[in-house]
C-alpha cells in the first residue's frame, strides 16, 4: 500500500476545512431586523395599516363580498356624478355677451326649458319659488372641444419648458462635468446651481412665479423649465464624464481643443442618452403642467380645479380622460422617436 502523496494530502486537508458560506451573515441579519423595526414604526406613523385595511375593504365591496360601510355614500356619489362624461356645453343666453340668435356657432341650437328659481320677495321679505322659461345655447361637443384646447395649451407649455431647459442645461452640463469644467471653483459653483434648480419643486416655484407674472402660461413655462434644467444638466454632465476616454485622448494628442473634442468625440457617444433624457423630460413636463395649472400657471389644470371646486364631476371626468389619452399618445410617440434615434 503506497503512502499518499503530498498533493493528495493537501487536497484532503482543504476538503476537511472547506465549508459553505452562510447565506445571511450576522451583520446582514441585524441590519435586516433593524430595517424591519424602522419600517414598522414608520408604517404606524404613516397609517399604512389603515391604508391596507381600507383598500382591502374597498376591494371586497367592489366584488360584492362585503356591504359598503356607512359614510361612503359621498364617495359613491362623486363617482356616480362623473358619468356620463360631459361632452356638450349648455350656456344660458343671458350670460352670453352680445348674443345673436341669428349667428349661432356651428352645430349648435337653442333650447328653452322651464326652470324653478328662488328669489326674495321685496314685499313680504320671504323666499319665493317661481317657474320661468329659460333659453340655453346647446353646443354638442362644445365642452370636449374646450378641454382639447386646454390640453393643447398644456402641451405647448411643456414643449416650451423643455426647449428652454435643454438650452440652459447644455452649458451647465459642460461647466458641471469634472473633466471639462474650466476651474474647480467653476465646477463647484455649477454643481451647486444645478442642485438648487433641481431641489425646488415645480409647484413651489410656480406659486412665486404666478405672483410675479400673474395667472397664465408664463409662470408654468418658467417653473417647469427651471426644474427641468437642473435635472437635465446633472445627467448630461454625468454622461460627459462617463464617455469613453480613448477618442478624446486621440483628438487631444492631435492638438484639438475642448469644444472640438466635445463635438467630435463626446457628442456622438452621449447623443442617444441625451435624446432619451429629453423625451422623458418632455413627457414628465406634460404631466407636471397639469399639476402646476392647479395654482394658476396655465393649462388644463386651471380648468380641472375650477370644475372640481364647483362640484361639476362630469366635467372633471372628461378632463381626466383627456389627460390620460394625451399622456398615452405622447408615450407612444416618445417610444417611436427613441427607437429611431437609439
Amino acid at each position: 500500500m503506497t503512502a499518499p502523496t503530498s498533493s493528495s494530502t493537501a487536497m484532503t486537508g482543504e476538503a476537511a476545512t472547506w465549508h459553505l458560506k452562510p447565506v445571511f451573515s450576522a451583520r446582514a441579519l441585524f441590519l435586516g431586523i433593524l430595517a424591519f423595526l424602522l419600517l414598522a414604526y414608520s408604517g404606524h406613523r404613516m397609517q399604512i395599516d389603515d391604508m391596507v385595511g381600507r383598500i382591502a375593504g374597498f376591494a371586497l365591496v367592489a366584488i360584492g363580498l362585503q356591504d359598503a360601510p356607512q359614510g361612503t355614500s359621498n364617495e359613491e356619489g362623486v363617482l356616480e356624478s362623473m358619468f356620463p362624461l360631459a361632452v356638450s356645453e349648455r350656456t344660458p343666453v343671458d350670460r352670453i355677451a352680445d348674443f345673436d340668435a341669428d349667428a349661432l356657432p356651428p352645430f349648435s341650437h337653442l333650447e328653452t326649458v322651464s326652470v324653478e328659481e328662488s328669489a326674495l320677495d321685496p314685499d313680504t321679505l320671504q323666499m319665493t319659488t317661481k317657474t320661468i322659461e329659460k333659453t340655453f345655447l346647446v353646443e354638442p361637443g362644445g365642452y370636449l372641444l374646450l378641454v382639447i384646447t386646454k390640453i393643447i395649451e398644456t402641451i405647448e407649455i411643456a414643449v416650451w419648458a423643455s426647449l428652454f431647459a435643454v438650452i440652459v442645461s447644455l452649458p451647465l452640463a459642460w461647466l458641471s462635468a469634472r473633466n471639462y469644467s474650466p476651474h474647480r471653483l467653476t465646477y463647484i459653483g455649477a454643481r451647486a446651481g444645478v442642485s438648487f434648480l433641481r431641489a425646488i419643486p415645480e409647484l413651489i416655484s410656480a406659486l412665486f412665479l404666478v405672483l410675479a407674472f400673474g395667472f397664465g402660461p408664463i409662470a408654468g413655462i418658467l417653473a417647469l423649465a427651471l426644474h427641468s434644467a437642473g435635472f437635465l444638466a446633472k445627467f448630461y454632465a454625468e454622461d460627459i464624464e462617463a464617455a469613453d476616454r480613448r477618442p478624446q485622448e486621440a483628438l487631444r494628442a492631435l492638438g484639438a481643443g475642448d469644444f472640438t473634442i466635445l463635438r467630435l468625440a463626446v457628442l456622438p457617444q452621449v447623443l442617444p442618452s441625451y435624446a432619451a433624457l429629453t423625451l422623458y423630460i418632455l413627457d414628465r413636463n406634460v404631466r407636471m403642467a397639469t399639476v402646476i395649472g392647479l395654482v394658476g400657471a396655465g393649462g388644463i389644470g386651471q380648468e380641472l380645479k375650477g370644475r372640481f371646486d364647483m362640484f361639476q364631476y362630469d366635467r372633471v371626468g372628461t378632463i381626466l380622460l383627456v389627460i390620460f389619452v394625451t399622456v398615452l399618445l405622447l408615450d407612444q410617440l416618445a417610444a417611436h422617436v427613441r427607437r429611431k434615434l437609439i
